[in-house]
């Protein structure tokens, strides 16, 4: 893997262009599969999530174009060839758990897909999908193969409309529900629902694939029986990770950063943490312009939540703006169970962080009593220094990016490869901004297909 070296202690300055959200383009690619149509899509990052999800697809018959230099990429599957994803992909990302919803409603084979992977940020348990699937007249059981496990689904005698209630608004048990309500006979109602605005991008998708859906106020999705589709022309929304992400790296270093593509309406509950601490913002027609202006105010509570509350993937960057602010702040993470093993490091960087397994937190929090690191309280300001580090997980990676931004002396990041997976031309967007970083690629040679473990 690729290593960073970074030697901090300047401000960002200047302007950049927000990519395409990862977690909206690999969900298109798998919807699109729900039809035979051609389907072309706008704002595609080049990153290694969509990479892997572009070789998932073709692995089961999809011929894909992606004009990367100007992130256009049409894919067209007319035919499956297989519903069989081999080994090599256990533990690539999630979306493999995401193929049995979309191909369960066009082929009368076996779908058989390796296990779930991505980020070790906690369990990422898949009953939730498995459950809804059942209640959609799927069959699915779980069998040992080789050194890894891998599912197995079928719907041979179709699939049938349910009342599906999630008991927790998981993003990928809905995602699954959705893709496999499309051509389920009757309609489907997927309750306690997530509506993040990626959920909300598959939606516009779906619709113009000929879909009849939609979303009621109480988190319920509504889907009707869809057998007849169009081609699309789809443009991918702007990455929220990636524009809080560099919003956070702007401020925390004292700088001025202007994204160009960022939309407000997918940052409110940040923004409301970035003015609750004194950071700056202005909001422009074109996109969002982050600036620090005044000391940084910590005595903060956040928690994390589901859409529209505070993104958990914003918590491991906004802990590291908070080790710059003064008072004492509370985080309780309330979505994974297991996302603190970053503080370690940071800790050892010189951060003021104690870690707690109760709740600090006012919201209920499926976590309570079970014994889990998820609550933290983090005093600041306090110089951070240069540090060895290894990335464990794509936002803990972005994490130590902007810790290694705010130390005066250099630090070295193993793992870069990581970063790969959800941030853009993320050297070349710093070094446009003034930071002092250099990519050192990795002497071993690379495997084929990126796969994340």
């Amino acid at each position: 893997m690729d290593m960073l070296k970074i030697t901090g202690g300047k401000p960002l300055s200047g302007k950049i262009r927000a990519g395409g959200a990862k977690n909206a383009m690999t969900k298109l690619l798998v919807a699109s599969l729900l039809s035979n149509k051609k389907c072309t899509f706008f704002n595609v990052p080049n990153i290694g999530d969509v990479d892997i999800t572009v070789d998932l697809c073709k692995e089961i018959g999809s011929e894909i174009n992606w004009d990367k230099e100007n992130k256009t990429l049409t894919i067209h599957t007319p035919s499956l060839k297989t519903s069989y994803i081999p080994q090599k992909y256990s533990g690539s990302n999630r979306i493999p758990i995401l193929l049995i919803g979309a191909l369960l409603g066009r082929t009368d084979e076996d779908i058989i897909v390796p296990t779930i992977g991505g980020d070790l940020i906690g369990s990422r348990p898949i009953d939730l999908h498995i459950q809804s699937l059942q209640r959609l007249g799927a069959r699915i059981e779980y069998r040992d193969m080789k050194k890894e496990g891998a599912y197995f689904a079928q719907a041979h005698e179709g699939l049938k409309g349910a009342i599906l209630t999630l008991n927790y608004p998981s993003v990928g048990a809905t995602e699954n529900s959705i893709l496999a309500a499309v051509r389920a006979k009757g309609t489907t109602l997927i309750k306690n629902a997530a509506i993040e605005p990626e959920i909300l991008d598959l939606i516009l998708f779906l619709q113009k694939l000929g879909v009849h859906i939609m979303v009621d106020v109480d988190r319920t999705i509504r889907i009707q029986e869809t057998h007849e589709f169009h081609e699309v022309e789809h443009t991918v929304l702007t990455d929220r990770n990636e524009v809080a992400s560099y919003a956070m790296a702007a401020i925390s270093t004292k700088g001025r950063v202007f994204i160009e593509g960022a939309e407000h309406l997918q940052m409110i509950a940040f923004l409301n943490k970035i003015r609750e601490i004194g950071g700056g913002f202005q909001v422009h027609a074109n996109g969002i312009e982050f600036f620090h202006h005044q000391e940084l105010r910590g005595g903060i509570h956040l928690e994390t939540d589901v859409h529209p509350g505070f993104m958990t993937d914003w918590q491991q960057p906004f802990v590291v703006l908070l080790t710059q602010s003064k008072g004492v702040s509370v985080v309780h993470e309330t979505v994974y169970e297991n996302r603190f093993g970053y503080t370690l490091t940071l800790k050892e960087m010189g951060a003021d962080i104690e870690l707690f397994t109760h709740c600090l937190g006012n919201k209920p929090c499926r976590f309570t009593s079970a014994n889990h690191i998820h609550s933290l309280v983090v005093k600041g300001p306090t110089p951070l220094t240069g540090k060895e580090i290894a990335i464990p997980d794509l936002r803990a990676g972005f994490a130590y990016v902007m810790a290694a931004l705010l130390a005066p002396d250099t630090s070295t990041i193993a793992s870069a490869n990581f970063l790969d997976r959800g941030y853009e031309h993320l050297v070349e967007k710093l070094i446009s901004l003034g930071a002092d970083i250099t990519r050192i690629p990795s002497t071993q040679k690379k495997s084929s297909p990126s796969i994340i473990v």
